[in-house]
């Protein structure tokens, strides 16, 4: 079959007196917004090469289509199908989910405390085909405080354009219908007269917080926040305690919050803290106090709290600790709850309010495991909450836990209908110097018959950006590629958080290159301890973890049997000098600002995926992107597929494929996810000969 070609326009492109051309520039519209509203507006010449090359993928992959399907059975049968989540208990009523067999969206349900008669309000599928549409996103469901009215936010395209709607629940008639180009996050009064939403502006930016009287029209909605700073998004939320609204504003390293009384008429938010650059704060109320979650002064975080926002004498509550990163609070009437991380591994704490002695969660001797909490009910007077905790090779496990007496009951654990034994499996936590000394925690999970030879294939996974830690949970996906003794190994490289806020810092702007610099140094870690060899590492990575895909992919080729590279960010340098854009300006702090800065400019330009590509030998890769992806723009994985194709001096796989109806997150829909992992798993499975 013909290799797809993109007709190249060049271009010439200058900042800072440096010049570069650019042939596929023009695959970038100019009304890209649009476009991602209404794919009609697309080009036709694009949208004929998209189809290309997603023949051409088709055509490369024929082979695959057996091992597609059974991967695809495979993994929906680690997936209890009828399920149903645990009860949450409101003022009047139990809430909870359930999922079936056939379908592919949940289904909410409740019922009357006292009574047994079980009430659906929302059932997923039903709502896809009313609306007769093939992509189908839910961004909020939430239920008004007294149970009247059900308000929901949907996005039919996946360009993250919410519109609201809200239904009365027992009549199922739409109240308000049609708050459009929202970010799709509802919240109500607690009168349930109102509802605060989020207001997208021109570049899809959350900048304005409005309230809406429901059952009145859209245009009489009042504007009560409006940030004025095109870098900060806003959000709004609900007190624990139920008495304020706070109003967060923020970008990637800086916020600011605001607040106001639940009862206010007219909501006059004010100021609780004015922004500083670099400083993050977050603001909650319980029982009298005023609680700040902030790293001012305490780089790893520290909570303090005072009894008036108008005076704030603030008191130590949880002291800071070097590269323990302190995570907010939970409050029951007689307990707090708050987590901690440090070295990619999280811990829980309780404290009694009237002891005031603190103690740690215990759950497992599993040295690996990802703990987690939620709350049983509405009411916090209370000693019970849900406890869970999961680990690599361990399915979830959530306990009913009392606080007091320290008694817990297993409620729920995670079945895997088509059988799982943990004991088949290991999971090692190690460490490796990276090119300066500091030491990267990596999280190894393989099937004990797996050899240690140097002959195992090894899925090497990485992300490294805005803060984000790659938590080492439970995911029954990856063992379709461990029983095929394919090694799966999570490096917690720099630009996460996984040792506190410095971690992140010596992993962004000026020392992004560290990010790529560990996982490199990990993969070589890895060969020199024979867990695999030269040329059998597959490399993956998603959006900004594409970007570091595309880095170390450009620098050290050899090291790699294939790439696969999903929604990838890699034309970084062009998209940074777009302050049009909806995440650039926001994104600043992470990556610098290459129009206005030449140091920023030179050092994105030096690793910038799109600009470093050269005349070598590449791996296998697989790209895939969506075309209403409004983080990373389809023209990006565009770009550098047809740019890659006329540079690279292999005869490797590069496939690229589009998803015609999807966003950031890919298709919708538990078999549209469920699809798109056997597609991914399918050519790894491929290049790895093990088909």
């Amino acid at each position: 079959m013909k290799i797809p070609q993109l007709k190249k326009k060049p271009e010439i492109k200058s900042c800072h007196n440096i010049t570069w051309e650019d042939d596929y520039s023009w695959v970038h519209q100019n009304n890209i917004l649009e476009v991602l509203k209404d794919s009609s507006k697309l080009l036709p010449e694009i949208k004929k090469y998209l189809e290309e090359e997603n023949n051409y993928t088709e055509y490369n992959l024929k082979d695959t289509k057996e091992c597609q399907k059974k991967l695809f059975h495979e993994i929906k049968g680690r997936i209890k199908l009828e399920d149903e989540s645990l009860p949450f208990k409101d003022k009047k009523y139990k809430y909870w989910s359930k999922t079936t067999s056939k379908g592919n969206y949940s289904i909410k349900l409740r019922k009357k405390i006292g009574s047994e008669k079980v009430e659906e309000f929302w059932n997923g599928d039903k709502e896809k085909e009313k609306l007769k549409t093939e992509y189908f996103g839910v961004g909020d469901l939430e239920v008004s405080y007294n149970d009247k009215y059900l308000g929901y936010s949907l996005d039919l395209k996946g360009s993250e354009y919410f519109t609201i709607y809200i239904r009365d629940i027992f009549t199922e008639k739409l109240i308000t219908e049609k708050i459009e180009e929202t970010s799709g996050s509802i919240t109500f009064s607690l009168d349930d007269k109102y509802i605060f939403y989020s207001k997208l502006d021109e570049f899809h930016r959350p900048r304005k917080i409005f309230r809406h009287k429901i059952g009145s029209s859209t245009k009489d909605d009042e504007l009560i926040f409006e940030e004025k700073s095109d870098a900060f998004t806003v959000g709004i939320s609900l007190s624990a305690d139920e008495k304020y609204f706070f109003i967060s504003t923020s970008d990637h390293n800086t916020s600011e919050q605001y607040y106001f009384e639940v009862n206010e008429k007219i909501p006059k938010p004010k100021l609780i803290k004015k922004r500083k650059k670099g400083i993050i704060y977050s603001i909650n109320s319980w029982n009298n106090y005023f609680y700040c979650h902030t790293n001012e002064n305490a780089e790893d975080f520290k909570i303090e709290r005072c009894k008036d926002l108008l005076k704030q004498n603030w008191e130590v509550y949880i002291a800071p600790k070097n590269e323990v990163l302190i995570g907010g609070l939970i409050f029951l009437e007689n307990w707090v709850i708050r987590a901690e991380k440090s070295n990619a591994l999280s811990k829980l704490f309780f404290k009694n309010n009237l002891s005031g002695i603190e103690e740690e969660l215990i759950f497992s001797d599993e040295k690996v495991i990802v703990p987690g909490i939620s709350l049983i009910q509405r009411d916090r007077n209370t000693d019970l909450i849900y406890l869970s905790y999961s680990s690599p090779k361990t399915p979830g496990k959530t306990y009913l836990y009392n606080l007091k007496t320290k008694e817990k009951k297993l409620v729920k654990e995670e079945e895997i209908p088509s059988g799982h034994d943990p004991d088949e499996y290991l999971v090692e936590r190690l460490e490796c110097p990276s090119h300066d000394g500091r030491l990267i925690p990596i999280t190894i999970t393989r099937h004990k018959k797996t050899k240690l030879d140097g002959s195992a294939n090894l899925l090497l996974y990485g992300y490294g950006s805005y803060g984000s830690s790659m938590s080492p949970d439970f995911s029954s996906t990856k063992f379709s590629l461990i029983n095929r003794d394919i090694i799966w190994v999570t490096a917690h490289i720099r630009g996460g958080m996984e040792r506190g806020m410095k971690w992140w810092k010596e992993g962004k702007l000026l020392n992004k290159k560290n990010t790529f610099e560990d996982y490199i140094s990990v993969a070589k870690y890895l060969i020199s301890k024979q867990y695999t060899s030269k040329s059998k590492i597959i490399g993956m990575g998603g959006s900004a973890g594409g970007l570091l895909m595309g880095a170390v992919v450009n620098k050290v080729p050899e090291l790699f049997l294939g790439i696969v590279m999903a929604v990838p960010f890699v034309d970084s340098l062009t998209t940074n000098l777009d302050h049009s854009l909806p995440l650039t300006i926001g994104e600043f702090d992470e990556f610098g600002n290459a129009k206005n800065n030449k140091e920023h400019f030179n050092y994105i330009l030096s690793y910038a995926p799109y600009h470093n590509i050269k005349k070598k030998d590449y791996p296998h890769i697989l790209i895939t992107t969506s075309l209403s992806d409004n983080r990373v723009l389809f023209d990006e994985p565009t770009k550098f597929t047809a740019k890659l194709r006329d540079y690279k001096t292999d005869n490797n796989l590069l496939l690229l494929k589009t998803e015609m109806n999807a966003g950031h997150g890919g298709k919708s829909g538990r078999d549209g996810a469920i699809d798109e992992v056997a597609f991914d798993y399918a050519f790894i499975l491929k290049i790895s000969n093990k088909i």
